[in-house]
């Protein structure tokens, strides 16, 4: 995942020439990085899942719709938060975008000071959820070392078994169990049970020596 830079990267997607520039010109003033595609498809074929930033977009464009551009979004799994660009008949249909995860939506012509603020808020929220996405995979990868017993082991530590009722559970040895505790261990990063819990229940891993 790329790092975002201070003020982080927004993408407009609007096959208003007119309101790409507007946009543009705003935001680079504010010391943001923008990016302008005059449709969906260009967007969604230069568009990198694990770039780190927010989402202006048309709800109505020509070709693949705002709408559409969403749905493509939600089935890459993208944590890219959006705010709908509308015109004033189309706030119905913004309103059912926010029930699938959209941010907000804006009005045209803009309020200026009403864009900045929706825009400094979905920069917050891209970092949190880029965060999430990426401790998420992290987790994903360390799990997926540990050998299907030893995931039935963890499965027991996590729930509070001591290793005489794991034992017993699996039909093995504490002795087994405690090899397999140890390796467990090992590969996921953990120094204590404290921070096996957490690897294991989807918290931050340990911070390496």
């Amino acid at each position: 995942m790329n790092l975002p830079d201070k003020k982080g990267t927004v993408y407009v997607v609007d096959d208003d020439e007119a309101v790409r520039d507007s946009l543009q010109w705003l935001l680079e003033g504010k010391g943001y990085r923008v990016h302008c595609y005059d449709s969906a498809e260009s967007f969604l074929a230069r568009f990198d899942v694990r770039d780190v930033g927010c989402l202006l977009v048309d709800i109505r464009m020509d070709g693949m719709s705002g709408l559409e551009l969403q749905d493509q979004l939600i089935e890459r799994s993208s944590p890219l938060p959006i705010v709908f660009i509308t015109g004033h008949g189309d706030v119905p249909m913004a309103v059912d975008t926010m029930k699938k995860g959209a941010m907000d939506f804006i009005q045209k012509p803009f309020d200026e000071a009403q864009l900045l603020a929706l825009v400094e808020r979905m920069q917050a929220e891209a970092v949190g959820k880029f965060a999430q996405q990426q401790s998420a995979a992290t987790r994903e990868a360390l799990m997926a070392k540990l050998t299907g017993r030893e995931s039935q082991v963890l499965e027991r530590i996590v729930a509070g078994r001591l290793n005489k009722q794991i034992a017993d559970d699996l039909g093995i040895s504490i002795k087994t169990v405690e090899a397999h505790r140890a390796n467990i261990m090992e590969k996921l990063g953990a120094n204590t049970v404290a921070d096996l819990l957490k690897i294991a229940l989807g918290a931050s891993a340990p911070a390496k020596a």
